[in-house]
């Protein structure tokens, strides 16, 4: 048997003070196990749209000029009466006692003797409206372009004629077509279907003269038409009773109310310059 150790006592002070000595561990508690993350649930991708397709592009218009202006149109020339007082006798002086100036403004032609009138102004390019009536049997017209083709101080008015006739009664509205009413007298004649009314009664008339070209109307339909410039024209005055007037019907003149020495009766001159 060996003999025991005997081991070295350890004072308590110095056991205290090795204990202070020594780290103190806290332990903490355990985290809990965190929460599983939702699974991320991919979006499909959006649709692509197609592609607008272009439209065509028209081609751009060149630019055009504006369109000219119109012109204005020139004012319109109102109607002119005429009165006896814008006429006068073949010499230039006042009408004769044998025309009359009624109450309503008709002129009266009381029959032979008055002598004719003419305007104191000339005229080439215008229109004339006037009414009329004749006796019966009678003959009378109105002329225009007149000029004085007279010799040795001697007055001869003459112009292209717008005839004024009773067509049924009157011998010389049976010489042919172109001495009956609202025919171009002896040049050119008038329509046979003319609505003309007969002696006594009023008819409407109206001349137009433009630029060498003229027209004869009766009651609102046109009776006969001729333009000066042609073969035609100057063949019906080679044919007529004008053939030996140099210068006749030139495009400008007087207007004359003739007198045939028949009894007629005129209204409502109204001239319209063109």
């Amino acid at each position: 048997m060996s003999p025991s150790r005997t081991l070295p006592l350890v004072s308590t002070a110095a056991l205290a003070l090795a204990l202070t000595h020594c780290t103190t561990v806290t332990l903490e508690p355990a985290a809990p196990p965190a929460a599983p993350k939702p699974a991320v649930v991919s979006k499909p991708a959006p649709e692509s749209k197609p592609h607008a397709v272009a439209k065509p592009v028209a081609p751009k218009k060149a630019l055009e000029a504006p369109a000219p202006e119109k012109p204005a149109a020139p004012p319109e020339v109102a109607a002119v009466p005429l009165s006896l007082a814008d006429f006068t006798d073949a010499t230039g002086a006042p009408p004769s006692a044998g025309w009359v100036k009624e109450a309503d403004g008709t002129i009266h032609l009381a029959g032979k003797g008055a002598g004719l009138l003419i305007t104191k102004n000339d005229y080439s390019n215008f229109e004339l409206e006037w009414e009329w009536k004749v006796g019966e049997g009678g003959n009378n017209g109105i002329k225009y372009w007149v000029n004085d083709f007279g010799k040795d101080g001697k007055h001869n008015w003459l112009g292209i004629e717008y005839q004024m006739i009773d067509d049924d009664k009157h011998a010389d509205a049976h010489k042919g077509d172109n001495h009956n009413t609202a025919s171009i007298y002896d040049i050119k004649g008038a329509a046979t279907d003319q609505a003309v009314k007969p002696a006594g009664e009023w008819n409407t008339s109206k001349i137009v003269v433009k630029d060498g070209k003229i027209e004869h109307w009766l009651n609102g339909k046109l009776a006969v038409s001729a333009d000066t410039s042609t073969a035609e024209w100057k063949a019906g005055i080679e044919n007529s009773k004008f053939k030996k007037v140099e210068g006749f019907a030139p495009g400008k003149g007087r207007l004359m109310l003739t007198e045939h020495g028949d009894e007629t009766w005129f209204r409502n001159l109204r001239l319209t310059p063109l």
